[in-house]
């Protein structure tokens, strides 16, 4: 398989390649130690930027041993965190994040501006998260297609059950919104 990527990617001009979800590599099963091999030889082989992503990878061993070394040698370790609220620039680098989704809505009553208008609250309620970001708006977006406003608001994102992460970060507005939620089925 890493031969026949090897040779669409020279054919293609592959200039990055993106490996999500490392930190579910077990280089000490087989299984994860062949993926492993087939990562550094197409990174040798293939001319192109490799970007490897995953969750606290330096606690998952990744690193460790003969092969982790070879993996620790090729490749730099850039911690990232949430995203933060508090400066202009930060403020600014959040909003970016947030037109770039809304302009990929599809949505035909939404209005565009509208997430925009509401980085604020939205960095609030995902505490900077860009997956729990992601997941809030799809999510808002599927109701609203499902119930036929073909538009995001702020009821719609308030309806919307986050990942336990982000509901972590902000536990008095999960709480709250549990209290409205039982008060509606009760």
């Amino acid at each position: 398989m890493a031969e026949h990527f090897h040779l669409y990617a020279d054919t293609l001009g592959c200039r990055l390649v993106l490996i999500d979800e490392l930190h579910n590599l077990d280089i000490h099963s087989r299984i994860g130690a062949e993926a492993s091999d087939q990562i550094k030889y197409l990174s040798e082989r293939i001319p192109a930027t490799f970007v490897l992503a995953g969750v606290d990878i330096e606690g998952t061993g990744l690193f460790a041993g003969r092969r982790g070394g070879q993996i620790a040698s090729r490749y730099s370790l850039i911690p990232t965190t949430s995203f933060r609220h508090k400066t202009p620039q930060e403020q600014a680098a959040w909003q970016a994040l947030v037109a770039t989704l809304e302009n990929a809505l599809r949505l035909h009553a939404h209005r565009p501006g509208t997430l925009l208008r509401l980085a604020p609250y939205l960095h609030d309620r995902t505490a900077g998260m860009i997956g729990s970001l992601s997941h809030l708006v799809r999510e808002a977006a599927l109701d609203a297609i499902l119930d036929g406003t073909e538009k995001i608001t702020r009821a719609g994102l308030e309806a919307v059950d986050l990942d336990e992460s982000a509901e972590q970060q902000n536990l008095p507005r999960a709480r709250q919104r549990r209290t409205r939620e039982a008060r509606r089925t009760a």
